[in-house]
């Protein structure tokens, strides 16, 4: 929806904002995301611990830190995987880390080198506009 158009002060001139209600697009990744999960045997807890996801599946944990479809994808995603890297509280070598985005901002994503994710045990997950997830780094 389209904000109010405000004057920014003598000789600044009129200026109008828009505000965009992403959340809704974040719920339905989320969503999707904790079903499969679910549907491939993990026991899922949604905004737990500061993160958007926590599972297990028997020893395996799982945290995951999602974005919906924004007007900055690239900035939104390097928001996301700060805010991923912060919460890494878990000292357990096997804990996996998830970043969760629709198709939009895959490529964003993606741009973290792939050796980096690795390192960090960081997997990368698109939901499409139907919301089917796609898995880019297996889970081990």
């Amino acid at each position: 929806m389209n904000g109010p158009c405000l004057h920014g002060g003598r000789g600044a001139g009129w200026f109008c904002t828009t505000v965009l209600d992403m959340h809704g697009d974040e719920e339905r990744v989320v969503t999707a995301y904790a079903g499969w999960l679910q549907r491939n045997g993990w026991t899922v807890t949604r905004e737990a611990g500061f993160v958007d996801i926590y599972a297990e599946r028997g020893p395996e944990k799982l945290y995951a830190e999602a974005k919906g479809r924004t007007s900055s994808a690239g900035l939104d995603v390097d928001t996301l995987y700060g805010q991923l890297l912060r919460r890494m509280n878990d000292p357990a070598t096997d804990a996996r880390y998830a970043v969760v985005v629709p198709t939009a901002a895959l490529q964003a994503a993606l741009r973290v080198p792939a050796w980096v994710r690795d390192r960090l045990h960081i997997d990368v997950y698109e939901v499409d506009d139907v919301g089917v997830v796609h898995p880019c780094d297996l889970l081990p």
